[in-house]
């Protein structure tokens, strides 16, 4: 099924944004950049605030969508994979959000320096990052965690970090070893 204006214009919007900054965002460039019809993309979003409300949610439909289609160990349950299993599947969502979703990934970091003062626009992002806490807690404690929350915190943290530093300086960053000695020291009983 083709994608609609609406989803045109997000999915260029947020490529506009990854590649090129808030400032660069512009309807006028978002349409030029999804190829449609001047003033497509302010039949939708009539202002920019409410384009930037319509990126961050696509961003964060899109990223749950991610989540459940398998980058990480299953939920955590009786037969759960243990630290190793983590750390790979940590590595693994570093490995997306640097590759083929890099451009997104950067877009959502804009946003978040860009909305981090806005009560209202920034609240669907902190609320997809505690979504994504809560889990990684879940997880962590499935893995032997004694203290889920600081430890889910702190391998989310490195995580972001290593993240933005393969998207800032090193491409070719292996986030491996640092992943699994973190898993294994804060996964500790």
């Amino acid at each position: 099924m083709p994608a609609t204006t609406r989803e045109r214009a997000l999915e260029a919007a947020v490529e506009l944004l990854g590649t090129q900054g808030v400032r660069a965002m512009t309807h006028a460039r978002v349409d030029d950049r999804a190829g449609l019809p001047p003033g497509s993309t302010s039949n939708w979003f009539r202002t920019r605030r409410a384009l930037l409300a319509g990126i961050v949610d696509w961003i964060a439909e899109h990223e749950r969508a991610d989540l459940d289609s398998g980058a990480m160990p299953d939920t955590p349950g009786p037969d759960f994979p243990g630290p190793d299993e983590l750390a790979d599947g940590l590595c693994a969502l570093a490995d997306l959000h640097t590759g083929p979703f890099a451009v997104r990934t950067r877009a959502r970091y804009a946003l978040f320096l860009e909305l981090a003062d806005d009560p209202e626009l920034g609240e669907p992002l902190r609320r997809q990052r505690r979504e994504f806490e809560r889990w990684t807690e879940a997880v962590v404690v499935a893995v032997g965690a004694a203290d889920p929350v600081p430890t889910a915190r702190a391998l989310m943290a490195l995580a972001d970090g290593l993240i933005l530093h393969r998207l800032t300086v090193n491409p070719e960053l292996d986030v491996h070893p640092a992943l699994r000695r973190a898993v294994h020291a804060l996964a500790q009983p």
